[in-house]
């Protein structure tokens, strides 16, 4: 139903977790390298449960490699806290990329900076960020949502 995409993920549960919820949404997961961990590692498939194996996953060397495989006209949505317009404001489209950065450095600012019409932050007070896998399910959830 959606592409995520997980930019240089750091913490094999997330992914795991991710896993999970990109399933739960016939979604497919797109890992863009380098990771953080082996996709053998056992806390990334004890996280994605018995699920890891039936997941649509798929592993980019880089985020332009990713870009250049897709469809002319493909839409992306870059997730951050370094800008004002909610995930809710936007009407999401079978097929639309949720693009996240890893967990301790987010997206970088160069690719920030040429997707500023595209970025789109979940609003919260008195924190700086949620975790990946809640931040991924929040706007996937919202997206998957809108379509039912």
């Amino acid at each position: 139903m959606f592409n995520v995409v997980l930019i240089e993920p750091e913490i094999p549960p997330n992914t795991g977790n991710v896993g999970r919820l990109c399933l739960a949404t016939e979604s497919t997961l797109h890992l863009v390298k380098p990771l953080g961990f082996s996709l053998e590692d056992r806390q990334l498939k004890r996280a994605g449960l018995d699920y890891w194996d039936e997941v649509d996953v798929r592993i980019w060397n880089s985020f332009a490699q990713l870009q250049q495989a897709q469809l002319p006209g493909a839409r992306y949505f870059f997730l951050t806290t370094k800008t004002k317009r909610a995930y809710y404001e936007i009407k999401f489209n079978r097929g639309d990329f949720l693009v996240f950065g890893r967990e301790t450095k987010g997206l970088a600012e160069k690719l920030l900076a040429a997707n500023i019409d595209n970025c789109i932050t979940i609003p919260m007070h008195g924190t700086r960020s949620l975790n990946l896998a809640t931040a991924v399910a929040i706007v996937l959830f919202e997206a998957a949502r809108q379509q039912r």
